[in-house]
């Protein structure tokens, strides 16, 4: 029997060329993304309560923030200025520009819309202890590890807009307290996440060179998942089987 790992590629995947490594990379996706956690599948089928929908955005919202950090260290890693130039608009995406509504603000409009109150929600003081641990590892991965593995860790955007669309369509089907004007963010998302992915993805397939390139490409893409499931097993543990731990948000009683 060939040994799975929860941190790397099966033994013997085959990696001998671009396209073997994107039938990696999209095995992944069909397999550890978390549209699969059964968090998701309790958000978007309408069986959590508003506090636990609220935790979900509010923890959410320290991912969410962290990502033009995340992004700004990927562009320092590079010398070429038109990979920099590329990559910067996702900055942009999230913070958006002067005049400008970025993603940060659209998830604000959510958890504001949720009866969050917003310097709450930016303060982070709430958070669960495994979103800020999962998240900050996400930073430091993409300071730590070469270039093409903090490029290679964001193609989770592969498989984003399907999640989107079932989000949207989930939420607003099954939630009275939720409306089109506080989903936008991922509306926006739907249109935004292909155009990146399809940059990384053409990115990795050119420049990773050897099968050791390319399966250090798909353990990237794998600590990725990681870093989003864990933070849907926090939340899973904390609002749904009751172990808040100390500090962290409590939602109000019905």
């Amino acid at each position: 029997m060939i040994a799975t790992s929860v941190f790397a590629l099966k033994a013997g995947t085959p990696l001998a060329s671009a396209d073997d490594l994107e039938a990696a990379l999209r095995q992944i996706g069909a397999t550890r993304y978390h549209n699969l956690h059964p968090f998701h599948r309790l958000l978007h089928g309408g069986k959590l309560n508003k506090g636990q929908v609220q935790a979900w955005a509010l923890n959410r919202y320290y991912y969410q923030s962290s990502i033009p950090i995340k992004d700004a260290v990927v562009i320092s890693r590079f010398r070429d200025r038109n990979i920099r130039l590329e990559w910067r608009h996702r900055i942009e995406d999230h913070d958006g520009d002067v005049g400008t509504e970025g993603g940060i603000e659209r998830w604000l409009k959510l958890t504001e819309g949720l009866g969050l109150d917003s310097a709450y929600v930016e303060s982070a003081e709430g958070i669960l202890p495994a979103t800020r641990f999962a998240v900050d590892a996400y930073v430091h991965f993409v300071r730590d590890k070469t270039p093409l593995e903090a490029i290679a860790s964001s193609l989770t955007e592969l498989f984003a807009p399907n999640l989107h669309e079932e989000r949207i369509s989930g939420m607003l089907a099954h939630y009275d307290f939720i409306n089109p004007n506080i989903m936008s963010y991922f509306k926006r998302r739907m249109e935004q996440a292909p155009r990146d992915a399809n940059f990384a993805l053409d990115f990795v397939k050119r420049h990773a060179a050897t099968p050791q390139e390319r399966e250090a490409v798909c353990n990237a893409l794998i600590f990725k998942t990681n870093v989003l499931w864990v933070q849907l097993d926090a939340l899973y543990h904390a609002y749904v089987d009751g172990h808040v731990p100390p500090g962290a948000f409590v939602p109000e009683r019905a």
